[in-house]
C-alpha cells in the first residue's frame, strides 16, 4: 500500500517547471488508474476541513456543489460511478440536490469513504448502491443542524436539542423562575425556532429513508425506517460529530463493504486520498470535486470555486 509519506515523497518528487510540487498531477494519476481498474467513471468530492478547520464554513455540502458536479459529470460516457467522498457535511437541501443529480446522471452508484463522510454526506452515502468503507472510516450522525441569529452571533444549533428545550420549558410552567430562564433561552432564537426545527428533523429523516429504500437497503427495505431513525438519533449518538464505524453499521443491518477485501482497490482509493490530503496542506484549496479525466472544480480559501482541467 502506498502510505501517506510515500505519496508525501511521490509529490515532492513530481514537480513544475518552477520545481513546485505538483499536487495535481500525483492525485490525478491515481484517479485515472482507478477509473482504468475498475471501468467506472471515478468522481473525488472531497474537502479540507481537518487540515483547514478555519475554513469549515467554505468546506460544507453548500449548493454550488451541485454545478460543481455538474461540471465534472461532463463528458462521462459510462452509466457506472465510483464516488469518493470526504466532506463534513453541510446543508441537507444541498445535498438533496447534489443526490438527486447523481442519481439521474448514473445508473449505478459506489460510494467509497476513505476517512469521514459525516452528517449531510452520511445522507449522500445512503443513496449509493453500494458503500465501501476501511476500518479506518467513518460515517456520522444526521441529526439536522441549522443557523440561528443570537445576541452573541450566528450560532449551528442542533434542531432535535431547539426541541427538547422546548418540551423541558413547556413542562416547567409549574416553576414560574425555571420556566422565565427556559423562555428567555429559546426567546434569544426567534418565534419560529420551533417550527424550524421540526420541519428539519422530519425532513432529513425522511430523505434518508427515503434513499435507504430505494438505493443502499433496497434488498430488505422494511429496515430503512429504523436505520434512518437511529442514524439521526442525536440522544442515542450524543454527539452529532460522532464516528460511526463500519462494524457498527454492519451490525445494525448497513450492508457496507469492506476495503480491505480488495487490496488493489484500496491501495487505489487511499493513494487518491492521501494526495488529496496533501494537496489541501500544501495548498490555498478547500474543496475540491474532479474527475478520473482531469477535469475539476475547486475551492480556494476566501475565494469563489474555478472549474480546471488537466
Amino acid at each position: 500500500m502506498p502510505y501517506w509519506d510515500e505519496i508525501l515523497g511521490l509529490v515532492a518528487t513530481t514537480t513544475d517547471e518552477d520545481g513546485i510540487p505538483d499536487f495535481d498531477r500525483v492525485r490525478r494519476l491515481f484517479l485515472k488508474i482507478l477509473s482504468e481498474t475498475t471501468g467506472r467513471a471515478t468522481i473525488l468530492y472531497a474537502s479540507a476541513w481537518v487540515q483547514k478547520p478555519t475554513h469549515a464554513d467554505q468546506s460544507g455540502i453548500s449548493d454550488e456543489d451541485l454545478h460543481a458536479l455538474m461540471t465534472v459529470s461532463s463528458g462521462l460516457q459510462t452509466p457506472n460511478v465510483d464516488l469518493i467522498l470526504h466532506s463534513p457535511g453541510g446543508a441537507v437541501y444541498s445535498a438533496e440536490a447534489f443526490g438527486l443529480y447523481l442519481r439521474e446522471r448514473f445508473q449505478h452508484v459506489r460510494v467509497f469513504v476513505p476517512n469521514l463522510a459525516m452528517s449531510a454526506a452520511t445522507m449522500i452515502a445512503c443513496l449509493a448502491d453500494e458503500v465501501f468503507m476501511g476500518k479506518h472510516s467513518f460515517l456520522g450522525p444526521t441529526d439536522p443542524q441549522i443557523p440561528v441569529y443570537t445576541p452573541s452571533g450566528w450560532r449551528i444549533v442542533a434542531a432535535l436539542d431547539v426541541l427538547e428545550q422546548a418540551r423541558r420549558a413547556r413542562y416547567s410552567t409549574f416553576d414560574p423562575v425555571e420556566s422565565a430562564s427556559w423562555q428567555a433561552m429559546l426567546n434569544q432564537y426567534g418565534a419560529d425556532i420551533v417550527r424550524r426545527s421540526e420541519r428539519a428533523v422530519a425532513f432529513a429523516e425522511e430523505l434518508t429513508r427515503h434513499w435507504l429504500t430505494n438505493y443502499l437497503l433496497r434488498i430488505d427495505p422494511t429496515a430503512a425506517p429504523d436505520v434512518a431513525q437511529w442514524l439521526s438519533n442525536n440522544e442515542y449518538w450524543r454527539d452529532h460529530g460522532r464516528h460511526i464505524a463500519r462494524s457498527t453499521l454492519c451490525n445494525r443491518g448497513v450492508p457496507i463493504g469492506s476495503l480491505e477485501d480488495d487490496d488493489v482497490l484500496q491501495d487505489l482509493v487511499l493513494s487518491v486520498f492521501h494526495a488529496t490530503t496533501h494537496t489541501f496542506a500544501g495548498t490555498q484549496v478547500v474543496k475540491i470535486v474532479e474527475n478520473h479525466l482531469g477535469r475539476a472544480y475547486m475551492k480556494f480559501e476566501n475565494q469563489l470555486a474555478a472549474p480546471t482541467s488537466a
